[in-house]
């Protein structure tokens, strides 16, 4: 396996996003070290969420016994799962708000916010966790999912590698077949990642006269 140094990472925004591709066979001989990923996984944790519970948790599946798990699970991206570094699966957490203290205690802390705002916070977000739908909190979390999802692969893109999200595997299975609690963990999608070993296929996207409207 070649570990990718660090060193290579751009900060050209133009490029990470116009250079982009959904790659599907990536260089078996690449492994994308741990330390690497969780710098890749820090930046896509920026994303924005909703009162910034950060619902989102990352199952990072790189083992050939944990793929050989999840190849059953997503038999229509067989390729995605061989070949890759890695396949993320983004789960959202419908118990987010047991993070509230940890998020917000720190804000407080470093200076970000006064004690009085975290509690009038804390009062204001408890009756809306607990008011909320179980529907309706999944319609929140898939939304901050689809936010971080994306900033991971550009994330990524920004360090060198290559992504492709994964909709198509068996979302009714994947939390319990990895010891997760399938009530409480939302599949949000799977993100293969590696180093592309072709250079994907261009993609026509419809212009802005066909997507947008100024009113």
């Amino acid at each position: 396996m070649t570990t990718i140094n660090k060193g290579q990472v751009t900060n050209d925004f133009n490029k990470i996003v116009t250079e982009r591709r959904s790659i599907k066979n990536y260089d078996t001989s690449v492994k994308i070290s741990q330390e690497e990923m969780t710098e890749i996984l820090a930046l896509a944790t920026t994303a924005p969420s909703s009162v910034n519970m950060q619902p989102w948790r990352f199952l990072v599946i790189e083992s050939p016994e944990a793929k050989a798990k999840l190849a059953p699970l997503a038999r229509f991206n067989q390729t995605q799962v061989e070949t890759s570094s890695a396949v993320i699966a983004v789960f959202g957490d419908l118990n987010n708000f047991e993070k509230f203290e940890d998020i917000y205690g720190a804000a407080v802390d470093k200076g970000f916010l006064p004690l009085e705002v975290k509690e009038q916070l804390h009062t204001a977000y408890s009756g809306y966790f607990e008011s909320i739908s179980r529907e309706g909190l999944k319609d929140v979390v898939l939304v901050d999912g689809g936010l971080v999802s994306m900033q991971l692969m550009l994330a990524a893109r920004a360090y060198g590698y290559d992504t492709n999200p994964i909709g198509g595997y068996e979302k009714d299975q994947i939390a319990e077949a990895f010891g997760l609690d399938k009530g409480r963990y939302v599949p949000v999608m799977l993100i293969s990642i590696g180093k592309a070993a072709d250079n994907g296929r261009p993609s026509v996207r419809l212009p802005i006269d066909q997507v947008a409207e100024w009113k």
